[in-house]
């Protein structure tokens, strides 16, 4: 059965297919000996298909495999990095790091922390990061100076970034101190380095930035202990249908 090529490749646990679709582009894709173009369609059972001279084996599709990461400061959200950064696939162990096509489901900018999904479901994240659905994610950010009511409403109802202004978000002081406020921020949205951004723009530049949940997958559960930094765990099956749950609702 034919289906686009990027759509296969994130299927069999090879990349996301934002990742599939940069790899073509890369002419790192090969099908039946010729290079493969985005949007091209392929019948796995019939056609040959490589990846930097390998073919993939389309016989067995890898099962799905979902996981929580609490991502450590200064460890980058992507499979590998041109500068020796560390990954987050290098905290997985080999098993899961290498061979499943295990990617992150969008990103958290090296300088942050907390709560990443990483899973080898290319549907699943394709979903997700696609901008008309709108997952709620969490944050516990600490920025400079005292945070007026005035500077709360604008963030509140959304501020101008690239020309286009940002999505209603939920702000809420839990901290003041003499020359910092602690907020807890939600958003449901995820431009580039928005809150900071944001943040620098209100007059109140981010010192930390810690993504404690992704819609209703926490870090921390009340009476339960918090998941330590650099560590991961599997998602339950509930929380794995949250997150479709997300997707059929804004469908």
């Amino acid at each position: 059965m034919e289906a686009r090529l990027q759509k296969v490749l994130s299927q069999w646990g090879i990349a996301s297919r934002r990742q599939a679709e940069e790899m073509i582009r890369q002419s790192r894709v090969q099908i039946n000996g010729a290079l493969a173009e985005v949007g091209q369609k392929v019948d796995p059972q019939r056609d040959v298909i490589t990846v930097d001279g390998k073919a993939i084996a389309t016989t067995e599709r890898p099962s799905l495999i979902y996981l929580l990461l609490n991502k450590p400061v200064g460890v980058v959200s992507t499979c590998d990095d041109p500068q020796g950064r560390t990954t987050v696939l290098d905290l997985l162990p080999k098993e899961l790091s290498s061979g499943l096509g295990i990617h992150p489901v969008g990103r958290l900018d090296a300088e942050s922390t907390g709560a990443l999904i990483l899973t080898n479901d290319g549907d699943l994240t394709y979903s997700l990061t696609h901008p008309k659905h709108s997952i709620p994610k969490t944050y516990r950010v600490l920025v400079q100076g005292q945070v007026n009511d005035a500077v709360l409403t604008s963030w509140r109802q959304g501020v101008m970034l690239d020309g286009r202004k940002t999505r209603q978000a939920s702000v809420r002081v839990v901290k003041r101190m003499p020359t910092q406020t602690r907020l807890e921020i939600v958003l449901k949205e995820g431009r580039n380095r928005q809150i900071r951004r944001v943040a620098e723009q209100l007059g109140h530049p981010v010192i930390e930035l810690h993504r404690t949940a992704i819609g209703s997958i926490e870090l921390q559960k009340t009476g339960q202990s918090s998941l330590a930094s650099g560590s991961y765990r599997y998602l339950k099956d509930f929380e794995i249908r949250s997150l479709h749950s997300y997707i059929e609702a804004d469908s």
